[in-house]
C-alpha cells in the first residue's frame, strides 16, 4: 500500500507541475520567450548551486573530492557530445537561405535541447528517491516532500520548456518529452521502495551530473544567446529576470531545506527508538 501511495504522489506531482508550467510557458509568458531566457539561466543555476550541488555535498561525507572529479568529467563530457554534434542545440530554422533536405531542420531540433532533458531526467530520479524516503520515515512527511517538490518543479519545468522551445521544437513534442522526464520521478520512488539504500548511495553522483548538465546548458548556450542583445534596455530586463530566477529557487530551496532538517531528525528519533527496543 505504501508503494501505491508514493508512485500516486510521485506521479501526480509530476503531472501538476508540467501542467501549470505548460500554461505559464504558452499562455502567460508566450509573448516574452526571448526574455524567458534569462529567467531559465537564473532557475538552472541556482537549482544546480543552491539545490543539486548541496544536497549531493551533505550526502556525499567524506567523498566531495570524488564529486568535484564527477562534475569536471561531466562538464568535459557535455562539451565533447556537443562538439560532435550529438546535443548540439540548434538554432536553426526552416527557409533560412541554408539548402538542407527536407525536414532537416526539424530533425535537428529534435536533437535540440537533449542536454537538458538528461538533466532533468536525473534530477527527477533523485526526487522519486527522496520521496519513497519520506513516505518511509513517515506518510505525512511523505505527502509534505512531493508538494514541497511540486512548488520546486514549477519554475524548473518552464525553464526546460523555454530551452525546448527555443531549440526549436514543436510545442506537442516539447510537452510530451518533460512529461517524460516527470515521470522519472515516479521510477525513482519506485527504485527507492524496493532498493531504498543501494539508490542512496548512488543519489550524491546522479545530483552531480545533473547539476552539471543544468550549469552546462546556462554557461554555454543560455547565456551567449543573452549576450547577443547588447542594448541597456535589453539588459536590466535581463538582471532582473536572472534575479527573480535565483530569488524563487533561493525561497523554495530554504523551504525544501527545512523540510530535509525534520526528516532526517524524524528518521533519527525512528532509528533510535527501534535500537532501545532491541
Amino acid at each position: 500500500m505504501l508503494l501505491l501511495w508514493i508512485i500516486l504522489a510521485t506521479v501526480t506531482g509530476g503531472l501538476i507541475a508540467v501542467a501549470i508550467a505548460h500554461w505559464l510557458a504558452y499562455r502567460v509568458f508566450a509573448q516574452y520567450l526571448h526574455h524567458m531566457v534569462s529567467l531559465s539561466v537564473g532557475v538552472l543555476l541556482s537549482v544546480a548551486l543552491l539545490h543539486l550541488l548541496p544536497e549531493a555535498f551533505e550526502q556525499a561525507g567524506a567523498g566531495v573530492h570524488t564529486l568535484f572529479g564527477l562534475m569536471l568529467a561531466s562538464l568535459i563530457g557535455f562539451f565533447v557530445l556537443e562538439k560532435i554534434a550529438l546535443l548540439r542545440h540548434s538554432h536553426h530554422h526552416e527557409h533560412d537561405g541554408h539548402h538542407h533536405h527536407k525536414g532537416h531542420d526539424r530533425h535537428e531540433a529534435r536533437r535540440g535541447g537533449v542536454l537538458i532533458l538528461i538533466g532533468s531526467s536525473l534530477h527527477n530520479l533523485c526526487d522519486g528517491v527522496l520521496v519513497a524516503a519520506a513516505f518511509l520515515t513517515d506518510p505525512i512527511l511523505g505527502v509534505l516532500t512531493a508538494a514541497s517538490i511540486i512548488v520546486h518543479e514549477v519554475p524548473h519545468k518552464l525553464g526546460d520548456f523555454v530551452v525546448l522551445i527555443n531549440a526549436g521544437l514543436p510545442r506537442r513534442r516539447a510537452f510530451g518529452l518533460i512529461l517524460f522526464t516527470s515521470l522519472c520521478t515516479a521510477i525513482g520512488g519506485g527504485v527507492g521502495y524496493f532498493v531504498l539504500q543501494e539508490a542512496q548511495t548512488l543519489v550524491p553522483y546522479v545530483l552531480v551530473v545533473a547539476a552539471s548538465s543544468f550549469l552546462y546548458i546556462s554557461v554555454a548556450d543560455l547565456m551567449p544567446q543573452m549576450h547577443e542583445r547588447v542594448a541597456v534596455s535589453d539588459a536590466v530586463p535581463q538582471l532582473l529576470l536572472v534575479a527573480v530566477g535565483v530569488a524563487i529557487i533561493y525561497g523554495v530551496t530554504t523551504f525544501m531545506h527545512h523540510g530535509h532538517d525534520h526528516s532526517r531528525d524524524r528518521a533519527g528519533t525512528a532509528l533510535e527508538a527501534d535500537h532501545h527496543r532491541h
